[in-house]
């Protein structure tokens, strides 16, 4: 063997020393073992009209924040206008009628049957009249809740089903993070224990509580509890936060989860 072969096995090997090092310190930089990985999950608010009819009016748009008690959307109203004047002009007739009814049954001449209908009319009337101004009044839709209008699933001029919702809202309080755990960490966890939530370009974490622990396993394989397959159980954790947090966190977002009960 030359002096030039046996230089350049001993360079060879100072090489492999090296990264035979570095992947040992890159092993040491795993992730702490009480963090896993999850996603931002969100429960929207469907708002809807009982009542079908014509989208008239959108007054918001995607990505816009919004108060409770502001207005979203507004349907057609002409055949529910037509209706509550009707019910008003019929309910004056008949409280004229039962008016006149009842100043003659006082006086004695008119039978009590007359007295009853018109009474009878007259509060059928009413009836409508009420059923006619509820119609119209939920032709418009205010905002329920103070949050982001996720979506708008109409556009103006379109016909809108009995039901059927028009935007999506998401308020702060219903946006959680869910995450899936191991079944040894089970006994270590419970509702109420505080958690980190990492986010990608985010200078802090965000703090959470665990909100919900899943009774059952998800995502298991055929269900045979030994002890070789009881490490492939998870478990779903959800957990909350307070609504400033809540609206810097995006559904579908990924996030690394840190239990500091773990």
């Amino acid at each position: 063997m030359t002096a030039f072969s046996v230089g350049r096995i001993r360079r060879l090997a100072a090489t492999t020393g090296a990264l035979v090092t570095f992947s040992f310190a890159g092993g040491c930089s795993d992730p702490p073992n009480n963090r896993v990985q999850g996603y931002v999950e969100g429960e929207f608010v469907y708002v809807a009209s009982p009542l079908a009819g014509t989208l008239e009016s959108l007054k918001v748009r995607r990505g816009a924040q919004v108060k409770a008690g502001d207005p979203l959307f507004a349907l057609d109203e002409t055949m529910e206008k037509a209706a509550r004047d009707q019910a008003q002009a019929a309910l004056v007739l008949s409280e004229a009628e039962f008016a006149r009814q009842e100043k003659l049954f006082r006086m004695g001449p008119a039978a009590a049957q007359d007295y009853d209908r018109s009474r009878s009319t007259r509060d059928q009337d009413k009836q409508r009249l009420i059923q006619a101004e509820w119609n119209l009044e939920k032709k418009r839709q205010a905002a329920p809740q103070t949050g982001l209008v996720y979506d708008t699933l109409f556009r103006e001029g379109e016909w809108v089903a009995a039901g059927k919702p028009v935007v999506a809202l998401l308020p702060p309080p219903n946006i959680k993070v869910r995450t899936f755990v191991p079944e040894t960490w089970l006994g270590a966890i419970h509702p109420g224990d505080s958690i980190r939530v990492f986010v990608d370009g985010a200078p802090q974490p965000f703090a959470g509580k665990v909100s919900y622990i899943s009774p059952r396993a998800e995502y298991t394989p055929p269900v045979i509890y030994s002890k070789e397959s009881r490490n492939k159980l998870v478990y779903m954790i959800e957990a909350l936060f307070d609504p400033e947090s809540s609206a810097q966190l995006h559904p579908g977002q990924p996030v690394d989860v840190e239990f500091e009960s773990k």
